[in-house]
């Protein structure tokens, strides 16, 4: 599995990140049979949130599945995020709701420590300083080792670090083939024939570069943000063509070249995976061996319906 090191944040962290948000649908074994496989096939990064099932149902399966495992806690990775209160339909970034969120995500996964803590998503009535308090109180008692944010906008996260003393080494953002609006729009910048030219993001990217922020990308195999796979999908003849000679060269699956899409980047990209399945689990691994030549890669975003201007 190939590793990188998260700049100011943990070193040696598999390219692959395991996305536990789907783990409510398992039973205990089950769960420690995804944790142990993902282990086995050098996947050492794994994503929560509290969001992820019914009163925080990921983090407490992955709890009373991680023992089972046999793998020592400091051996692995173990991220979460906060921030989204379906229940009460608000986005909550206030101090009180970020120190009761992270005890409750400890109890749930049942160790001491988070490795990473990411805010999700913008609470638009946040107040920065009481963001950087607890924080503070966070790495103080060392619940929290490292902090960083989810699917924020530059001048969010600038924001943010005025008064937040701990670097924020991450950003969780969507990026797949289909969804690739962090890297459309600098092609057809200043170009009203297109709507690839709208800026989404603020330059995200190049911005998150920059600042030594690393990239984690979800969803890296949907259309939209939840309208399945683009993998086998008759809308996508093309995109599935050249997926399938290039897996066809690399002898690996279709999902393992959409995944190296993304790793070929530069920008030196996590890539998170949500499948439940031990065995696309093993075939989405197989991406972090895979090199892509710059042709491969234009090739795919190409036949993913994107054109040069």
């Amino acid at each position: 599995m190939k590793k990188i090191n998260i700049v100011n944040g943990p070193q040696n962290v598999s390219a692959i990140v395991q996305g536990c948000m789907r783990m409510p649908a398992l039973d205990v074994k089950e769960a420690a049979d995804v944790i142990r496989t993902g282990y086995e096939c050098g996947i050492n990064f794994f994503d929560h949130a509290t969001c992820y099932g019914e009163n925080g149902a990921a983090e407490s399966r992955f709890g009373a599945a991680f023992p089972l495992t046999g793998i020592a806690r400091e051996d692995v990775f173990i991220q979460s995020k906060c921030g989204l209160c379906f229940d009460r339909n608000e986005f909550d970034w206030t101090k009180d709701n970020i120190l009761s969120s992270v005890d409750d995500i400890l109890g749930r996964l049942n160790i001491e420590y988070l490795d990473t803590l990411l805010l999700h998503r913008p609470d638009v009535l946040y107040d920065p300083e009481e963001v950087a308090e607890a924080f503070d109180i966070l790495e103080q008692t060392g619940k929290v080792r490292y902090f960083g944010v989810s699917n924020l906008v530059p001048m969010q996260i600038e924001l943010l670090k005025k008064y937040v003393k701990q670097p924020l080494i991450i950003n969780q953002v969507q990026l797949s083939l289909e969804q690739s609006q962090l890297i459309d729009q600098a092609l057809y910048m200043n170009n009203k024939t297109t709507d690839f030219s709208i800026n989404r993001d603020g330059n995200a990217l190049d911005y998150c570069r920059l600042k030594d922020i690393t990239i984690q990308a979800w969803s890296p195999l949907q259309i939209g943000m939840f309208g399945g796979t683009f993998i086998d999908n008759p809308d996508f003849p093309g995109l599935n063509k050249t997926l399938g000679e290039l897996a066809e060269r690399e002898g690996v699956s279709k999902t393992a070249i959409a995944l190296a899409w993304i790793l070929r980047h530069p920008a030196k990209m996590q890539a998170i995976i949500g499948t439940m399945n031990t065995e696309h689990i093993k075939d989405a691994c197989a991406a972090a061996d895979v090199t892509l030549s710059h042709h491969d890669w234009y090739a795919l975003y190409l036949a993913a319906g994107k054109y040069l201007p």
